[in-house]
C-alpha cells in the first residue's frame, strides 16, 4: 500500500525480513527496538522539556541520537543488533502508519474558524511568510543543484526545495505558544492563524511538487491534479457531511478513514500524508468530537509510533556525511537563507502592517519554527529521489536549528502576555 511513498520504499532489504533472521527472533527484535526507541524519546523528551524546549524537539533528537549519528559511531554493534535491514523493515511500517495518523492529527487541529474575521493582516503575513523562504529557496537551489539534486530534474528539485523552505511547524508552533503563555494572547492568536493560512497554502504548493515530479508528461500532471481536486470535492461535498451528522465520531471510524484517505491519495498520485490531513480537516468542528478523536488517537500515534518515525528517519540522517568545512558552509547558508525568508519575511509584512517591532519579531520567530512538520517534507522529498541523502542531513539540522531557537528568542522578545480582547473587532 505505501510501498512507493517512503524514502526506503527502493531498498529491496526492506522487502528481505526473512532472509537474514528468523521470524521468531525477528519480532523479538522489534519489541526489543520499540522498547528502546520508547525509553529513548522519554527519556531525552523529559531532559529538553526542563530546558525549556517542546518535548518533540527531545522525541526528534532521540531519533537521531540512536541512529548512525551516534549510537553508530560509538557503539556499531548495538546498532547492528537492534536495527537490522529485517527490524528496520518492521519500524518502517509502524512509522509509516503513524505519519498518517499524525497528519491526520494536524488536520484536526486545523480550526479554519480561526480565518473567520481575521482580516487582511493574517492574510498578507502568511502569504508574505511563504512566498519570501520559497523565493529564496529556489535561488539556493540553481547553486545546490548541481552537488546535491537527487534522481530528478533541476525544476523538480528547485520547487521541492522552494517549498521545504516554506513550511511552518504548526503542531510545533501550537506547543510552543502554549509553554511560552502566548496562546491566548493577541500576537498568539495571529500567529495560530497566519500558522494556520500558511499550512493550507504550503501543502497545496507541496501536493502541486510531489504532482510535478511524479508525473511522466503534461498529461499526466493534469490528471493527477484533476483527480485531486475531485477527491477535495468529494470529501467536502459528501464526507463532510455525513460526519456532520455523526454526533461522537467513533474513533475506529476516524482511523479507518484516515487510512483509507492515505491510500486514495496515494492512489491519485501525490502522497499518503495529503489524503489523511484533508481528512482530518473534514472532522466537524464540534469539541466534543474533536476531544475524543485526538486524545485518543494522539495516545496512539504521539506516544507509541511517531518515537519509531523519529528512528527511522535518525536511521536516514548522517551527520558524519558533513565532514567538510565546505559542507558545514553549506549547512550555514541552508539555514541562514531559512531564517532570513520566514522570520525576515514575516517580520517586514507585520512592520508594514503596523505591528510595534518585538510582536512582528516574536511573530517572526514563531512562524520559523519547522521542526516535526520540515521532517514530514523532507522524508517525502528522500522517497522520491529529489533530494540526496547529504542534503537531507544538512535540511534536518536546518529544521532542527529553526526550532531550537524559538524557545530562547520569544524569552527575549516577546511582548508582555496580553489576552485577547474577545470583544475586538478583526483588522
Amino acid at each position: 500500500m505505501f510501498s512507493s511513498c517512503t524514502p526506503w520504499g527502493t531498498d529491496p532489504l526492506g522487502f528481505l525480513v526473512l532472509s537474514v533472521l528468523p521470524p521468531a527472533e525477528v519480532n523479538a527484535r522489534v519489541l526489543l527496538s520499540v522498547a528502546v526507541v520508547l525509553a529513548g524519546s522519554h527519556l531525552v523528551g523529559w531532559a529538553i522539556a526542563k530546558i525549556g524546549q517542546p518535548r518533540v524537539i527531545g522525541e526528534i533528537l532521540a531519533g537521531i541520537l540512536l541512529g548512525p549519528s551516534l549510537l553508530g559511531a560509538v557503539w556499531p554493534g548495538a546498532l547492528d543488533y537492534l536495527f537490522p535491514a529485517e527490524v528496520i523493515g518492521a519500524l518502517r511500517t509502524l512509522a509509516q502508519v503513524g505519519l498518517v495518523l499524525f497528519m491526520f492529527l494536524v488536520g484536526v487541529e486545523l480550526d479554519l474558524d480561526r480565518l473567520v474575521g481575521q482580516g487582511r493582516k493574517a492574510l498578507v503575513i502568511s502569504q508574505t511568510s511563504i512566498a519570501a523562504p520559497l523565493g529564496l529557496g529556489v535561488l539556493l537551489s540553481w547553486w545546490l543543484y548541481p552537488r546535491f539534486g537527487g534522481q530528478v530534474d533541476q525544476l523538480g528539485f528547485t520547487l521541492f526545495l522552494g517549498a521545504a523552505m516554506a513550511i511552518t511547524a504548526f503542531p510545533v508552533l501550537a506547543r510552543v505558544l502554549q509553554e511560552t503563555g502566548l496562546t491566548n494572547t493577541r500576537i498568539g492568536v495571529l500567529a495560530i492563524t497566519c500558522a494556520a493560512i500558511d499550512d493550507i497554502t504550503a501543502w497545496c504548493v507541496l501536493a502541486g511538487v510531489v504532482a510535478i515530479v511524479e508525473s511522466s508528461g503534461l498529461g499526466d500532471m493534469l490528471r493527477t491534479i484533476a483527480l485531486s481536486v475531485a477527491f477535495v470535492g468529494l470529501l467536502g461535498l459528501v464526507v463532510r457531511p455525513v460526519l456532520r451528522r455523526v454526533r461522537v465520531l467513533p474513533v475506529w471510524l476516524a482511523i479507518c478513514l484516515a487510512m483509507v484517505g492515505a491510500w486514495a491519495t496515494e492512489q491519485i498520485g501525490i502522497h499518503a500524508i495529503f489524503g489523511a490531513f484533508m481528512v482530518g480537516a473534514m472532522v466537524p468542528r464540534r469539541p466534543e468530537t474533536r476531544l475524543v478523536v485526538q486524545e485518543q488517537v494522539q495516545h496512539i500515534a504521539v506516544t507509541l509510533l511517531l518515537p519509531v518515525f523519529f528512528v527511522v528517519i535518525g536511521l536516514s540522517t548522517r551527520i558524519d556525511t558533513i565532514d567538510s568545512l565546505y559542507l558545514w558552509g553549506v549547512t550555514a547558508i541552508v539555514v541562514l537563507t531559512a531564517v532570513v525568508g520566514k522570520l525576515g519575511g514575516c517580520l517586514i509584512a507585520a512592520r508594514l502592517l503596523g505591528e510595534p517591532w518585538r510582536e512582528a519579531a516574536a511573530l517572526g520567530v514563531l512562524m520559523n519554527t519547522r521542526g516535526l512538520t520540515e521532517l514530514v517534507i523532507l522524508t517525502v522529498g528522500l522517497e522520491l529521489g529529489v533530494i540526496s541523502s547529504t542534503l537531507f542531513t544538512i535540511m534536518v539540522v536546518m529544521a532542527l536549528v529553526t526550532t531550537l531557537v524559538a524557545t530562547p528568542l520569544l524569552s527575549v522578545i516577546a511582548p508582555h502576555h496580553r489576552p485577547l480582547d474577545p470583544a475586538s473587532g478583526s483588522d
